[in-house]
C-alpha cells in the first residue's frame, strides 16, 4: 500500500515538473491568493493575542437581557445538556433559554425532556426556560425564527441541542456588544466526541485550525465571512429588522451576507470573532455520516 501510494505521488511530481501549464497555473494561485491570504490570517491571530494578552482589559457593567434560541430535532436526553449550560452561566444579567422542538410529534421524546428541563430549572434566578413546540417539521430556519418571535432580549444567541459551552461563554460574548458598531459575532467551537474516532480526531484539527484560528485571524481585519449556525449571537433588533434567517443558500452564510449588506450604511460596523467564547459539538464518527453533514 505505501509502495503504491509513494509511485502515485512520484509519478504525479513528475508530469508536473515536466508540465509549463502547472507552473502557468499553480503558482499564481500560490503567490497571488493562498500565501497573501495565510499571512493575513497569521497576521491577525499574533495581532489578536498581543492585543488580548498584552494590553489592560477594562472590566465592564454591561448586562443586556440574553435570549438563547435552541433548535431541537432528535436530540432526545441530550438536551438537557444544553439548557444546562445555559442555566449554569456565570453571567450576572438575566438569560432566557428558548428550546425550539421542531416536529415535537415525531420527536416526542425531545419535548418530554424539554418541558422537565422547565420544571427543574424554574427556580433559578435570572434563568427562565421556555419550551415551544412546533408540530409539523419545518426545518431548521423556521424553528430559529420560532424562536426569534419570542425572544425579548436585548442580544439573540442561537446554538444547537447537541452543543454545550463554557460557563463564562456569555459573559465573554456581552463584552464585545458594549460597542455599538458591533451588530453580530462569531463564537468558537471545539470538537467534543474527540476520542470517539480517528475521524473526530481529525476534525478536532480542522475546527482548531481553520474554525478558530482562521476566524480569528481574519476578523482581527474586519474579514469574518461566516458566523456559524451553531454558535452565533445577534443584536435582536437587527434580526427582526432584516427578517430572522432564511433559505437561499446555507442559513449561516446567508444571514451574515445580508448583515454585511449593511456595511455601506455603516462603515463602523465590525463582526468580531470571539475565540475565547468556547462551545463543543459532536461530530460525525463515521464517514457517511460526515458526507452527509458536509
Amino acid at each position: 500500500m505505501i509502495n503504491t501510494l509513494t509511485y502515485i505521488l512520484l509519478d504525479m511530481w513528475s508530469q508536473l515538473s515536466e508540465s509549463i501549464l502547472f507552473f502557468i497555473w499553480f503558482l499564481p494561485l500560490v503567490f497571488f491568493y493562498e500565501l497573501p491570504l495565510m499571512l493575513i490570517t497569521i497576521a491577525g491571530i499574533l495581532a489578536w493575542y498581543r492585543k488580548t494578552y498584552f494590553t489592560s482589559q477594562k472590566s465592564s457593567l454591561y448586562r443586556p437581557k440574553i435570549s438563547c434560541i435552541i433548535t431541537c430535532y432528535a436530540e432526545g436526553y441530550d438536551i438537557r445538556s444544553t439548557i444546562q449550560t445555559f442555566v449554569e452561566q456565570t453571567y450576572e444579567g438575566e438569560i432566557e433559554i428558548i428550546a425550539v422542538v421542531d416536529g415535537a410529534v415525531q420527536n416526542a421524546l425531545t419535548y418530554k425532556v424539554a418541558k422537565a428541563c422547565k420544571e427543574e430549572f424554574s427556580n433559578i434566578a435570572g434563568r427562565k426556560v421556555i419550551v415551544l413546540p412546533k408540530w409539523q417539521r419545518g426545518g431548521r430556519v423556521s424553528t430559529l425564527n420560532a424562536g426569534l418571535s419570542m425572544a425579548s432580549g436585548e442580544l439573540v444567541i442561537n446554538a444547537d441541542a447537541d452543543t454545550s459551552f463554557d460557563n463564562n461563554m456569555v459573559s465573554v460574548v456581552t463584552q464585545y456588544f458594549e460597542d455599538p458598531n458591533v451588530p453580530a459575532l462569531g463564537g468558537a467551537l471545539r470538537v467534543r466526541n474527540i476520542k470517539q474516532s480517528w475521524l473526530t480526531r481529525m476534525q478536532a484539527i480542522e475546527y482548531l485550525i481553520s474554525m478558530q484560528g482562521g476566524k480569528t485571524g481574519l476578523a482581527y481585519w474586519n474579514l469574518l465571512n461566516n458566523i456559524s449556525g451553531a454558535f452565533g449571537v445577534f443584536r435582536r433588533d437587527l434580526l427582526v429588522k432584516i427578517g430572522g434567517w432564511d433559505t437561499h443558500t446555507a442559513e449561516d452564510l446567508d444571514l451574515t451576507i445580508r448583515i454585511k449588506q449593511y456595511f455601506g450604511r455603516n462603515p463602523k460596523w465590525k463582526l468580531p470573532f470571539a475565540t475565547l467564547a468556547i462551545g463543543h459539538t459532536d461530530v460525525p464518527h463515521d464517514i457517511k455520516t460526515l458526507v452527509m453533514q458536509r
